[in-house]
Formats: structure tokens, C-alpha cells, sequence
């Protein structure tokens, strides 16, 4: 008998010890029951060139001269409410690919010579960023993002302009939430 209750309190804090461990690995990911995806990682290196960073400003400064609307920003805190810090990164690649699509490649006879050195290096990040996923509820995110693309979509050629023009945004919240200093993902490898 003695040796059945020790066996049921030996399983009993076993279980217990697990569920602690549990629990503190939700806390440390903020709550978030969503794993940290080695695939929404980029190597920091991609953005710490100097000539495709300052390709993808000068881009951005010329688009920004031609947008007269000064009142909506687009890549901003408000495409991140509602949205945990382990997922900013697969918002961004949402907002990238969008970006790519919808405006980049059909606007791809402006803005030369920029345009044609910044959207292939943007298309390489979204495509290291093809794996990139969350395994929860993504609503917050996808709300977010539509409401980006309904802006774009309702200034029309304006809300072109405007995604040109904010690319340097982009391109430092892309640098700012998908790496991590000195650390590579695998696909970069």
C-alpha cells in the first residue's frame, strides 16, 4: 500500500512538474499558445547591405515627393494593434507580399532606375519569408492588413504612390521584427 501511494505521488508530481513547465514557456512567449517559428527569422544580414538599403530609400524618397496625401501612414503602430510580438514578423510578410503584388510589380516601369534593383531584393525576403506561419487565430492580423489594402485601394494610384513611398518603412520593420542579431535562420543558410 505504502509502495502504490509513493508510485501515485512520484506520477502525481511528475505531472504537476510537466504542467509548471508548460506554463512557464507560455509565459515566456507572452501568453501566446503559437510556437516561435524559426521560419518568420531572417538573417540580419540581408538588410545591412548598404547599396540595397539606400536603393530602397532613394526609392521611397522619389515616390514620397510625387504623394500628396501626408494624413495616412500605412506601415505604423496601427498595423500592429491587436497583434502579439512573435507574429509582427508574419504581418509584415502579409503587408510584403500585398506590396509586391499589388503594387510593385505592376508599378514597375516607375521610379527607375531604383525600382528595378528594390523590388528582386524585396521578392528574395518574401520568398525566405515563405514558410513563415502561425498556428492560432490570425483575425487581429488579417483585419489589420485588409484595412491596409482597403486604404490602398480607395486612394487608388495615390495609395500606390504612397506603399512606394513608405518602402523604407517597410524595410526597417522588416529589419526590426523578422531578425535577430547574430542569428541566422535556417533558410538563409
Amino acid at each position: 500500500m505504502a509502495a502504490q501511494q509513493k508510485s501515485m505521488s512520484s506520477s502525481l508530481m511528475g505531472t504537476l512538474a510537466a504542467s509548471c513547465l508548460f506554463l512557464m514557456a507560455l509565459w515566456v512567449q507572452g501568453g501566446a499558445a503559437a510556437p516561435i517559428v524559426s521560419h518568420c527569422l531572417l538573417d540580419r544580414a540581408n538588410f545591412q547591405q548598404p547599396y540595397i538599403t539606400n536603393r530602397t530609400f532613394a526609392l521611397a524618397h522619389e515616390a514620397s515627393l510625387a504623394d500628396n496625401n501626408t494624413d495616412v501612414r500605412l506601415i505604423g503602430t496601427k498595423l500592429f494593434q491587436g497583434v502579439n510580438m512573435m507574429e509582427r514578423c508574419y504581418t509584415l510578410k502579409q503587408v510584403l507580399n500585398f506590396t509586391l503584388e499589388e503594387v510593385l510589380f505592376p508599378q514597375s516601369n516607375r521610379f527607375k532606375p531604383y525600382m528595378q534593383e528594390v523590388v528582386p531584393f524585396l521578392a528574395r525576403i518574401n520568398k525566405k519569408l515563405d514558410q513563415c506561419r502561425i498556428q492560432r487565430d490570425n483575425q487581429n492580423i488579417q483585419r489589420n492588413v485588409q484595412n491596409l489594402k482597403d486604404t490602398v485601394k480607395k486612394l487608388g494610384e495615390s495609395g500606390e504612390i504612397k506603399v512606394i513611398g513608405e518602402l523604407n518603412l517597410l524595410f526597417m520593420a522588416l529589419k526590426n521584427e523578422c531578425t535577430h542579431p547574430g542569428q541566422s535562420s535556417e533558410m538563409d543558410n
